[in-house]
């Protein structure tokens, strides 16, 4: 299992055209094979401040999402609405604290 946080800063005033940009995303996203959960957040004192929250099966279904046309297709449409992202994959390796 891979987790990804995904961080964007939307331009001032632009969080809600990204989340609106983001309904197709994630509706296909969900149906991807290897899609285990994938959630938009937005922080509701600073709503230009977006976070996607994933989980996928395996790096091979991770990798075949950054490939699928509705990821590229989002990433095109919101390139300009934009100031600042990260992606930030997590491995399935847990810490465990005694």
């Amino acid at each position: 299992m891979i987790h990804v946080i995904a961080h964007t800063q939307a331009q001032p005033g632009k969080g809600r055209d990204i989340v609106s940009l983001s309904k197709t995303l994630i509706a296909e996203t969900r149906k991807e094979k290897g899609c285990i959960s994938y959630d938009l957040y937005q922080k509701p004192d600073a709503p230009d401040t977006l976070v996607f929250v994933e989980t996928w099966e395996s790096r091979e279904a991770l990798e075949a999402h950054f490939h699928a046309p509705h990821i590229r297709d989002f990433i095109a449409a919101t390139s300009g609405l934009k100031a600042e992202s990260r992606v930030e994959i997590v491995h399935p390796e847990r810490i465990e604290i005694l």
